[in-house]
């Protein structure tokens, strides 16, 4: 079956940096675009960012512009969040979902915390 795993969160403190990984198994990896999700304390789970299954593009939400990238590897079957100047408001829960077409799967979650 499609197995979604994120990794990576944790503890960070104001203007430091994480990278988030996320492992996809059970799917054709390469065909599916890959985003990246959060969702912080009361408040709805937005986009962060997304990067299709082939070709440069990518897109950001505009609060993590020129701090975040995401990237991708199709041998290892992993997307990546590299997240840097980290502000207390990216705080959140970070999910990791594969789509394609109307078929998405979904991650259970990785925690960032970004706190003195």
């Amino acid at each position: 079956q499609v197995q979604v795993v994120e990794s990576g969160g944790g503890l960070v403190q104001p203007g430091g940096s994480l990278r988030l990984s996320c492992a996809a198994s059970g799917l054709t990896f390469s065909s599916y675009a890959m985003n990246w999700y959060r969702q912080a304390p009361g408040k709805g789970r937005e986009l962060v960012a997304a990067i299709p299954s082939a070709g440069p593009s990518t897109n950001y939400a505009d609060s993590v512009k020129g701090r975040f990238t995401i990237s991708r590897d199709n041998v290892k079957n992993t997307v990546y969040l590299q997240m840097n100047s980290l502000k207390p408001e990216d705080t959140a829960v970070y999910y990791c979902n594969a789509r394609r077409g109307g078929v998405a799967y979904w991650g259970k979650g990785t925690l960032v915390t970004v706190s003195s």
